[in-house]
């Protein structure tokens, strides 16, 4: 494949990226693609992408390179792996990765970048899949300010703000500060409207109630509403979630800052994870907490619904659980 120094390439198509690259084709930039499953590609080409073989295919069609894979390894294997980017760039090409990963290992990756003759941002999003579908993403950028400048006419399609954090790894640490505000906002809505719920409260009443004042939050507002529902459709899951705190963790200890609301927000999607529940969308972090507290929150809110009944080994309902009681983990009735 020849290169075109017009066109862009993306590599991912997943919950994120798909969106991301289907805006920059309706924006009208030429756009080359590629995922390791090829199903999602499909869409893309009906809607006039082009479809690559490879990263290295991807790189050697485009100018500006986009990346948004699950975890650090993806990103790592589809820039410096077998057929990756760095095989198919030519000096110039502007890497531009919104994966969020390591921050060391996003430096690592930029001087790999730069040794072959290209530029690479880290530049992180934020505002799950809803705002990947209408475009009103926010993106944390580190890097050269000439290569945000370079970017920004194309992040422009898919986000309404992009900030220049500081040089290359910034927005990934920018990304965790984000993380962490988003599950202590998401424990808060938990714990609200489970103590509404335990109150007898009308929950969409008390969410009106609240909303409008100093409590409220995108999470209270965004999510709270699904909760109540018990609508689990995923704007980003569970188990993305955990892979996202792992890194706040990390960077925390790194840095000797206490991040204690952060780590018990972890230990409870653990809890979620085992029961099978890490491809549900993270504001199921309530269950958590219902399966502690023997109720959970619904639409009929003026009633406390218990949770679980023990089981005997014959399979038969017996007593409501006692939370002093040694008990299995309550069986999902999501």
């Amino acid at each position: 494949m020849t290169g075109d120094r017009g066109r862009v390439g993306f590599i991912g198509l997943g919950t994120m990226g798909g969106p991301m690259a289907g805006h920059l084709l309706a924006a009208g930039h030429r756009v080359t693609v590629w995922n390791r499953s090829s199903h999602r590609v499909q869409p893309l080409v009906d809607a006039g992408a082009e479809s690559a073989g490879s990263p290295a295919e991807v790189a050697a069609a485009a100018e500006v390179v986009m990346v948004c894979v699950s975890d650090t390894p993806d990103v790592t294997e589809v820039l410096s792996g077998a057929q990756g980017v760095l095989d198919g760039m030519t000096p110039g090409t502007l890497v531009v990765d919104h994966s969020t990963i390591s921050p060391a290992e996003t430096r690592r990756l930029a001087g790999l970048v730069a040794d072959a003759g290209g530029q690479m941002l880290d530049a992180p999003v934020s505002g799950g899949s809803e705002g990947a579908q209408r475009g009103t993403l926010s993106v944390m950028v580190g890097g050269e300010p000439g290569d945000v400048a370079r970017a920004r006419p194309l992040m422009e399609a898919y986000a309404s703000t992009i900030t220049h954090v500081g040089p290359i790894g910034s927005g990934q640490l920018a990304k965790i500060v984000n993380q962490v505000l988003v599950v202590v906002n998401q424990l808060a809505a938990s714990e609200a409207l489970l103590l509404a719920e335990a109150a007898g409260l009308d929950l969409e009443r008390t969410l009106d109630a609240v909303g409008g004042g100093a409590a409220s939050s995108w999470m209270l507002l965004n999510r709270g509403p699904q909760m109540i529902r018990r609508d689990w459709a995923l704007g980003f899951t569970i188990d993305l979630q955990q892979k996202d705190l792992r890194l706040a963790l990390e960077a925390a200890d790194d840095l000797g800052v206490p991040v204690p609301a952060t780590a018990l927000v972890y230990q409870l999607y653990r809890t979620l994870q085992a029961r099978g529940l890490g491809g549900e969308g993270n504001h199921a972090l309530v269950k958590a907490l219902e399966a502690l507290a023997g109720i959970e929150i619904g639409p009929v809110s003026s009633l406390r619904r218990p949770l679980a009944r023990v089981r005997s080994p014959a399979g038969e309902t017996g007593q409501p659980v006692s939370m002093t009681q040694e008990v299995p983990p309550p069986r999902d009735q999501a």
